[in-house]
């Protein structure tokens, strides 16, 4: 093997000189990557390109020009423990809380599937309150899920569950308000935000905190427009809010930079006003879907994308199997995954479909629930390129 040792080398005529074979870095200090801010990301670069993004404070990874950028994250576990059958083994791990068996109900319940492999649903354990009408975000260490309606009164209770495990929740922190009506749930590895909701008229605060720190949720914004069942997505760097319901129906899509703190931005507008498609969004790092919703009076099979790193209009992606709203949404990084929901009051659907992100038009069914259930919220450990 040949060695040279250096303090600085290059090509003689300039550019970057090449190392070609087995190349080993043996110095007991440090390598330091190429860096940049998120603006600066070269495009179109070779598969496996690594780099220092210093918006995020991480290395990231250039997966080829579908994909793009992607943050490299630790893992707390490699393995999801807890499940049997197709949700053994690794993979990204989707958590549906208070998911409702009997029309809009109250529920403690918390169910978990695996996005890489088709089958159905799993008990995961219970929240520490019954509820409904809750948001959900979480990273791939832990799941949160905030607000909702326990009876008789809004709450402000935020649960937590350690996702990679199962259990019960503990109890995590509390919003800024009692608030239900869906508020949009979204998150990076760091940080996780609601946004919009009922406290009790609609409201535009958008909050935030420190998935990792338990504590209660601070202000980051306001929203264009206060409304409640707003949808939520995006990418490591970028949040999406989509649709919701602001006395009738929206088309509104907006977005904010997740690691400021701000109002949020005009986005674009999706091809029809929906509402009640809080929990049908999904995202990757690439691609935010809105599946489903109501169009008022009736509820669509409607599916509309966009490109989270531009701005604009949403574009038809194709039709979901049948009508639906009030689905519970996850992902993986290739993948979106959508669990029950009300084809029509009182319709509830066992269905679990789930479409490719770079595939247009093709909804696979990827399994069916142990019963028919809407209304649960969603997280899961490998959205928005986590």
């Amino acid at each position: 093997m040949s060695e040279f040792q250096a303090s600085n080398f290059k090509k003689e005529n300039g550019g970057t000189p090449d190392l070609l074979g087995k190349t080993e870095l043996t110095s007991p200090y440090f390598f330091v990557p190429p860096s940049g801010d998120t603006a600066s990301r070269p495009q179109s670069c070779a598969a496996g390109t690594l780099r220092f993004n210093t918006d995020i404070g991480t290395l990231e990874v250039y997966r080829g020009d579908t994909i793009g950028w992607v943050q490299i994250q630790r893992r707390e576990s490699q393995y999801l423990g807890g499940g049997t059958g197709s949700n053994t083994g690794t993979g990204t791990r989707g958590i549906i809380f208070n998911a409702s068996l009997v029309g809009d109900s109250e529920t403690n319940l918390i169910e978990f599937i695996t996005l890489s492999t088709m089958g159905t649903q799993q008990d995961f354990g219970d929240t520490t309150v019954s509820v409904r009408q809750r948001g959900a975000l979480g990273n791939s260490v832990r799941g949160l899920a905030g607000g909702g309606y326990d009876g008789s009164n809004r709450t402000d209770r935020i649960d937590a569950v350690t996702v990679s495990s199962t259990g019960n929740s503990t109890d995590f922190g509390n919003m800024i308000a009692s608030i239900l009506g869906i508020p949009a749930g979204i998150s990076n590895a760091t940080r996780g935000m609601f946004g919009g909701g009922e406290v009790p008229s609609n409201t535009d605060v958008i909050q935030y905190v420190t998935i990792a720190q338990e504590g209660n949720m601070v202000d980051f914004g306001n929203l264009t427009q206060a409304r409640n069942g707003i949808g939520g997505g995006g990418s490591s760097t970028r949040g999406i809010f989509a649709g919701g319901n602001p006395g009738s129906k929206s088309n509104i899509i907006e977005f904010i930079t997740m690691s400021t703190t701000g109002n949020a931005i005009d986005f674009g507008d999706l091809t029809v006003k929906k509402r009640n498609i809080g929990r049908g969004q999904s995202s990757n790092a690439t691609r935010h879907i809105v599946y489903g919703g109501q169009i008022t009076p009736t509820v669509t099979n409607n599916i509309d994308f966009i490109t989270i790193a531009t701005t604009g209009n949403s574009v038809d992606f194709g039709d979901a199997t049948t009508a639906v709203e009030s689905c519970s949404a996850h992902a993986s990084p290739t993948r979106a995954v959508f669990t029950g929901g009300n084809e029509s009051d009182p319709t509830v659907l066992t269905r679990i479909d789930s479409l490719e992100f770079v595939t247009l038009g093709e909804i696979t069914a990827f399994g069916t629930l142990s019963a028919a259930e809407s209304g649960g919220s969603g997280c899961s450990t490998g959205h928005g390129g986590l």
